[in-house]
């Protein structure tokens, strides 16, 4: 009898479930939530079961993190070896066996499934990392970062090759910033950023001759190079390559101060803007909102990322601190990168808008990578009560 009533209650076993949950982080991602779905509903309202499907992706994405954030940092550290093995034998299985659509071998089927295993390694490559350097606390040398180079070049250079440009991409900054949070020394970042500069100098000045026809880039493939010269300049082929940024940056700059309003944006519903519901979302987002939702959007993002450096900030151990890190700067990689492309200086990649592009592989993604960032602002909040 005593036993029956020392059981907690319904009641009781929800709240310790959600106890814990960051309450500022939870706010952000509402925000940012609400500002997607409402962009989803003008720009893909006629545009299928966009919206619908937006929504589901969205509840989805909500219900891995949720799970993600019931997984202790602990688990976690013991998940990150093998699920960053399995993301490079995936890679190597897309390589020879993987399905090839539009010129790029990405996908791979697994009887009824058809998956991209380069998403894996958007959250495997910062466990894997903060791991090691996990593991060489208080004993880093530069052999240990030269290590970690060599794990982040491996699943980076299989997904170059299929070609992924833009998920490349985001794995290599969620590595390097695992690397740079672990102590990497500046007197090796800035030479690398000045190198960087002079590169994106020399591209610039010398535009005109390098983007002729026949002129070929080492390392890069045709359409990337295509990319970079329709970048330096989009107007020498506005009805060809350049389109996409042409009108985008149409679409940017008719909405003004205010926008033209909800449901109201021109470019976007005469179908104008290329992958309106997708890459290009932002180039809808803005037409109908103006400046005034563009500093909304950047300000619940920064929110975003500012509450995720608090938590890694705060978090108690090493492996959690990088982790954290890690996910929150790729969040802003996601946002920096597509509004980038859009606006016109950056090339044209596959990088989404977190929380507004349609695309249910990228969204579970995000949906892990905040469900990280509960699991480590939970065990922290669990450890002092």
């Amino acid at each position: 009898m005593s036993a029956a009533f020392e059981q907690p209650s319904p009641w009781l076993r929800v709240r310790q479930v959600f106890s814990g949950f960051d309450g500022p982080l939870l706010l952000a991602i509402t925000m940012l939530a609400a500002i997607g779905l409402a962009t989803m509903y003008s720009a893909g309202f006629d545009h299928g079961t966009r919206f619908a499907d937006h929504g589901r992706n969205m509840l989805i994405a909500m219900v891995v993190m949720f799970i993600a954030a019931q997984i202790t940092p602990h688990k976690l550290q013991q998940l990150a070896v093998p699920l960053y093995l399995a993301g490079v034998a995936l890679l190597v299985a897309v390589a020879v066996f993987g399905i090839t659509r539009k010129g790029a071998t990405r996908w791979l089927a697994l009887g009824p499934l058809v998956i991209q295993p380069s998403e894996v390694l958007k959250i495997a490559m910062p466990l894997m990392l903060a791991w090691w350097f996990q593991k060489r606390e208080g004993q880093l040398r530069v052999a240990d970062f030269a290590m970690a180079g060599l794990l982040l070049a491996v699943p980076v250079g299989l997904v170059m090759k299929q070609p992924d440009l833009g998920t490349a991409l985001l794995i290599l900054a969620s590595g390097v910033y695992v690397i740079f949070f672990a102590g990497l020394s500046w007197r090796l970042v800035i030479p690398v950023l000045v190198l960087g500069g002079i590169g994106i100098l020399a591209l610039v000045l010398t535009a005109d001759a390098i983007c002729q026809p026949g002129v070929d880039w080492p390392l890069l493939r045709a359409y990337q190079q295509h990319r970079v010269c329709t970048l330096l300049d989009p107007t020498k082929d506005p009805l060809g390559k350049g389109f996409h940024i042409l009108q985008g940056m149409i679409a940017i700059g008719s909405g003004g101060l205010s926008g033209k309003g909800f449901m109201q944006g021109t470019q976007t519903h005469l179908e104008f803007i290329p992958e309106r519901t997708t890459d290009f979302i932002f180039a809808a987002f803005s037409e109908e909102f103006g400046l005034a939702g563009v500093l909304t959007l950047l300000l619940s993002f920064t929110f975003l990322i500012f509450r995720g450096l608090m938590i890694a900030a705060e978090a108690p151990t090493v492996f959690t601190r990088l982790l954290a890190g890690a996910v929150t700067l790729s969040f802003f990689t996601y946002a920096f990168v597509n509004m980038g492309m859009v606006s016109g200086i950056l090339p044209v990649v596959g990088v989404p808008l977190p929380f507004v592009s349609y695309g249910g592989t990228a969204m579970v993604t995000l949906g892990l990578g905040l469900g990280i960032l509960m699991s480590v602002a939970r065990s922290r909040r669990l450890m002092q009560s």
